[in-house]
Formats: structure tokens, C-alpha cells, sequence
């Protein structure tokens, strides 16, 4: 489909989430700056034995607990697993009250490993594979030739029972025509894989007319931000992958998102539920179910939901007998259910797709964040967007960007693997 047929989401008929920088869904956690992997784009050096201490960690988890409402911390790196003491994390994690959601490449987890994060108190996993990563146990020049790895682990926390299990994937310019078979075999297995999400991949090297500075000194970012021929030169948009998801399934359609900064247009965050069991699609949940099922959540619990746990998972018959009919937008998916037969005794699942939006830098250098992010984390007792630590670590602030002799260009961004800057 060519670019001129693709229209931008109408943010006016989804539900935008309620989360804010105080009171959000998730926290980002990094534990150690040490990583099992070389990754094409990734920006976070990478340190041997660049572990946090507890007593860190701890004071961290201090500065969340006084200045932001979470329900999960998603526990990251570098390669978490790869921590010493990452079982005493996730006890640590669960004592504040919160879910540990477990971010890893997957490389280091075995079967006693994940029996006994689970023991200690693990909500769930995301791992995070795709072809910018040099893995020794896919050898993949596509994203479909990764699948039989990513159906490996999702069976492994799936036979331990009791976790969730989601999939990050980062898509650029050469590797979108992949998304619609990745979507296809997600939805084969909707009762172990909870949570497909594409993050669009960015890097300075298409912001080319830019200068960048740091307290108003010129800065080479490229010794931060790695040039990669994989990201191709076009910046994706969350619209993109949202026409490349109907290829695969035509009722594909988003229901809450989290916008951005600067353009109240921008989908940042898309977030969308299949209502489906292990044979067809149903349909998705409604904008209004969203709102439903955060404000339910922040009442009773006192938290924005962000990871619902594998019993809410498999209530997908139940989201559709007790709220398809009062739903208008759901009923046509519950219309669907009673007349199949054979449905009526199968399990019927929740199963979420996600898109990120990185950071959009606009022609007149500002830059365009996920407001609201979820992925905010802690540096020296202050909250920053994780995915531009690194410059508030190398520089001692976000750098800017300034059009090179006042000219105008296109849009620029960057990701680390599942993570905005510039």
C-alpha cells in the first residue's frame, strides 16, 4: 500500500489514556548496564559487570514511591538476567507493592532461572527479539526466520504457568513488509503470547540537517547514537504499522493511546485488544471498554492498569457476554461469538497489540515526546525519559537540535531497540 493511501489516526476516536507523569501504569528500571548482546542502533554502553547495588536500586525505589503511582516496573538493562542479585530485585519489586515485568532478550533464562523468578515474585516477561540483534541462538535475516525462537520462549513461561508473556519488536523502514506475518503467527497462540508490540526504530542519521547542543555546545551525537544502514531513511509512523497489522487482520483497531508533547495529534502510544479464541478473530475491545477497565482499576485498586494478569487474559467470553451488549461498538464482535457454535465451548482470550512512537524531531528542532511515558525511570534522585539517559549521563542534559542555517527539514527520531532520543 503506498504511503500517499495511508491516513494518520484520528486520535478523537480513541480513548487517550489517563496516565500522567505522577500517577501512570508502569516505571522503567535499570539494573545493570551489562549486555549478552550486540545490537544494530542500540545506543546504552555497554559495561561488564555494570550492576547496580540493592542499596542503589532501593533509593530508586524510594524516589518512585514519593513521586510516581505505578502498577509494574518493568525491570530492564543492559540484559537484566544477567544481574546477580535479579531474584532479590524481583522480591524487592514486589515488596514495594508492584508487578516486575521482566525485560530481556531471553539469552540468559533457563528453566530453573524462570522457576525461580517466578518464585520470587514475577508478574511476567517481554522479550525483546528482532534482526537488529546478533543472537547465537537464531541465526535470522528476517523477522519470520525469528519466529521458531520467539515460540521456544513463549512456550517455556507458558508451561511454567502463571505469567504473562509478551513480545517487543523493533521495525524500520526494511523490516515493515515483515509485520503482517508476525502479526499472523502472534494470533495462532493468543493463550500464550498476551502482548505483541512494534516500536519504530529512529536514529539521528535521518535528522541530517540538524546541529545538536549541550548547554550551548555543539556536541557530535553521532558518538552517542551509532549510524545503522538497518533503520533504512524514512521515519515511521504508528499508522504505518497499523495499515501493515490490517494486512494480516482487517479488523485490527486501536482503542486507547498516549499522545505526544508538542503535536496533540500524535499517537505515541496505540494500544489495542483482540477479543479472539485460538481459532478466529472476534473483533476488539472499544475505547470505552478501555476507559471501563482503567477507571475500574484506579477506584478499586488505586493504580492505571498496565499488565493484566493471565486469569483477566482468558475472560474474553466474559468481556463479551457482560459488557458486548450495553457496548455498541463491541456488539457486532459479540454478534460474532453467539452465532459460532463452536465457540461457545472454547476459551476465549484477551490478547494486546501495541505500536510505539519514538521521539519526533520537528522542523524547527523541538521534539516531540510521549507524553504521560511509561517508560520515565530514575537518575541521581530526578525522573527522566529512559530513552535518553544516555545523554543525561554523557552530557548532564537533553540535548537540542537546531536547524543548520535556520533551514527547514523533515522529521527525525531514535530508538534504542525499545526506546526513544535524540
Amino acid at each position: 500500500m503506498p504511503d500517499t493511501e495511508i491516513k494518520p489516526l484520528d486520535p478523537q476516536k480513541y480513548y487517550r489514556m489517563p496516565w500522567s507523569l505522577s500517577d501512570n501504569g508502569i516505571f522503567w528500571l535499570e539494573v545493570t548496564s551489562q549486555c549478552n548482546l550486540t545490537c544494530e542502533g542500540c545506543y546504552h554502553e555497554n559495561i561488564l559487570n555494570g550492576h547496580k547495588t540493592l542499596e542503589t536500586i532501593e533509593e530508586e525505589f524510594k524516589v518512585i514511591k514519593a513521586l510516581r503511582k505505578v502498577d509494574s516496573v518493568s525491570i530492564a538493562g543492559g540484559e537484566p538476567l544477567l544481574h546477580p542479585q535479579i531474584l532479590e530485585i524481583v522480591k524487592m519489586v514486589r515488596r514495594y507493592g508492584w508487578k516486575p515485568i521482566m525485560n530481556t532478550n531471553g539469552l540468559a533464562l533457563t528453566h530453573e532461572l524462570l522457576r525461580n523468578l517466578k518464585k520470587a515474585g514475577l508478574f511476567g516477561f517481554t522479550f525483546h527479539i528482532d534482526t537488529t540483534q546478533k543472537r547465537r541462538d537464531s541465526h535470522a535475516r528476517t523477522e519470520q526466520e525469528h519466529i521458531a525462537l520467539r515460540e521456544h520462549l513463549a512456550e517455556l513461561v507458558y508451561n511454567e504457568g502463571g505469567l504473562v508473556c509478551g513480545f517487543n519488536q523493533t521495525v524500520s523502514e526494511q523490516t515493515l513488509d515483515q509485520v503482517p506475518d508476525i502479526v499472523r503467527w502472534a494470533e495462532k497462540f493468543p493463550e500464550m503470547i498476551n502482548t505483541m508490540v512494534f516500536i519504530l526504530f529512529r536514529t539521528p542519521g535521518m535528522s541530517a540537517n540538524f546541529d545538536f547542543y549541550a548547554f550551548g555546545k555543539k556536541v557530535n551525537l553521532y558518538e552517542t547514537y551509532i549510524p545503522t544502514k538497518w533503520g533504512g531513511h524514512k521515519n515511521l509512523k504508528a499508522h504505518d504499522i497499523v495499515a501493515k497489522i490490517r494486512e494480516a487482520d482487517p479488523a485490527y483497531e486501536p482503542a486507547g493511546y498516549l499522545n505526544g508533547t508538542i503535536e496533540a495529534n500524535d499517537m505515541k502510544w496505540t494500544l489495542a485488544t483482540r477479543i479472539a479464541n485460538k481459532r478466529r478473530t472476534f473483533g476488539y475491545t472499544s475505547p470505552k471498554f478501555m476507559e471501563f477497565v482503567q477507571t475500574w482499576h484506579h477506584k478499586h485498586i488505586g493504580t492505571w492498569l498496565s499488565y493484566a494478569s493471565p486469569a483477566l487474559l482468558r475472560a474474553g467470553r466474559s468481556t463479551l457476554l457482560f459488557l458486548g451488549w450495553g457496548d455498541k461498538a463491541m456488539r457486532k464482535s459479540l454478534f460474532k461469538f453467539l452465532l459460532d457454535p463452536f465457540a461457545w465451548f472454547s476459551r476465549v482470550y484477551l490478547q494486546n497489540f501495541a505500536i510505539i512512537q519514538p521521539v519526533d524531531l520537528l522542523a524547527d528542532g523541538r521534539m516531540s515526546m510521549c507524553d504521560s511515558c511509561p517508560d520515565i525511570t530514575v537518575h541521581e534522585g530526578k525522573l527522566y525519559w529512559s530513552c535518553r539517559l544516555e545523554e543525561i549521563k554523557k552530557y548532564g542534559t537533553f540535548v537540542t537540535a537546531v536547524p543548520k542555517n535556520g533551514a527547514h527539514s523533515g522529521t527525525a527520531d531514535h530508538k534504542r531497540g525499545a526506546t526513544a532520543a535524540v
